[in-house]
């Protein structure tokens, strides 16, 4: 039997990228003969992180229409014809059975090209609220993955098909971790841990706030272990060296074993970029969503709103953060029936074994 040909497209966040490889390894999960082939963006993380994962990655040179008036839209009409022609060459010399998007600037090339040429093509899209390339794709695309009920405002109702995000399940795996974790980052297994995580490069609003508040919650016995992000490291440099030798936080600039993270943490205050959301309803934990104001069409505040609006996590919003962290936290962390309603909430909302559900529409399309 032929082995199961696939070309997945797309990237320039952990939020497009994880979730592909996800998908990746399911499809090599049930065939291991499956051959995968990557196309990214040239400059973008997807370049480095495809290859680390063990896959091979084609780069387009392509990025994305400034908003405003910029004299990079100049070069943009001639990014799209070379990465449409480059597209055009990859799919003729891979001969792929499949497309797949995930979202990002190189999708959209990669996936109009397959459909003009007669390739089955499907995309994933994680968030509540679509990104623009899916948006332009949804009429030419055979299938779509989504993760959040009410999409057929954007797109094909015929095409959706409710899958859930494909997520890392080993960020996910915690069960009995918590005390490897407390451990590991060198916590009081007798107190209740806060973690704080704004995203790999941090998030200045998050920072500011516990830089403000975290004397409050120390002194209310509860320690903190904090990710302050890449870009954040001078500030956090100087703040710790004001923390007294000891003292219950603990800063990180970037947490690679999250696993352990989320298995030491009692209460998760997050971003709510829709991975990291897809995460956290596989964690049962009390969380506090803020949503990044700096991201298009405001997709964040979307995502957490459809947890929200079930009762599964509490919102603060970025502008509020700085001034009301420690209010809005003491309205959970102190009220047990608070915490068990939002830990039953947020399991509800768990999407279990996406990859899987994903890996079965490519191999149907494939057969179709």
């Amino acid at each position: 039997m032929k082995a199961l040909r696939v070309i997945i497209s797309g990237g320039g966040t952990g939020g497009h990228i994880f979730p592909a490889i996800a998908i990746a390894n399911a499809l090599k999960k049930r065939d291991p003969n499956t051959v995968i082939h990557f196309v990214g963006a040239k400059g973008r993380m997807e370049m480095e992180k495809v290859p680390e994962a063990g896959y091979s990655i084609d780069g387009l040179w392509i990025s994305g229409l400034q908003r405003k008036l910029d004299r990079r839209n100049l070069s943009f009409p001639f990014k799209v014809i070379s990465s449409l022609l480059k597209s055009g060459k990859i799919i003729r010399k891979f001969k792929p059975d499949v497309c797949i998007g995930v979202g990002g600037y190189a999708s959209g090339p990669l996936l109009f090209a397959a459909s003009r040429m007669g390739v089955p093509t499907l995309i994933q899209e994680q968030n509540s609220f679509p990104g623009i390339t899916n948006r332009i794709l949804a009429n030419s695309v055979n299938r779509i993955c989504v993760a959040y009920e009410g999409l057929d405002r954007w797109f094909p109702k015929e095409k959706i098909v409710m899958t859930g995000n494909p997520i890392r399940t080993e960020v996910i795996e915690i069960e009995g971790k918590r005390e490897v974790g407390i451990k590991h980052f060198g916590l009081n297994p007798n107190k209740k841990t806060i973690l704080f995580v704004g995203g790999s490069l941090g998030a200045l609003s998050i920072n500011e706030a516990v830089k403000k508040h975290y004397q409050e919650m120390l002194s209310a016995g509860y320690q903190i272990l904090w990710q302050h992000g890449k870009a954040y490291i001078e500030s956090a440099d100087k703040l710790s060296k004001q923390i007294t030798p000891g003292e219950a936080i603990k800063l990180h600039v970037f947490i690679k074993q999250m696993d352990l993270a989320y298995a030491a943490a009692d209460f998760i205050v997050s971003r709510a970029g829709a991975m990291a959301v897809s995460e956290l309803c596989h964690i049962d934990k009390p969380t506090f969503l803020v949503p990044s104001p700096n991201v298009a069409e405001d997709h964040q505040t979307k995502n957490a709103m459809a947890l929200v609006s079930r009762g599964a996590a509490r919102l603060i919003k970025d502008v509020d953060i700085r001034e009301n962290l420690w209010t809005e936290l003491e309205t959970v962390l102190y009220d047990r029936d608070a915490q068990t309603s939002l830990k039953n909430a947020i399991a509800l909302m768990a999407q279990k074994d996406s990859d899987e559900r994903i890996a079965n529409e490519i191999i149907g399309l494939s057969q179709s």
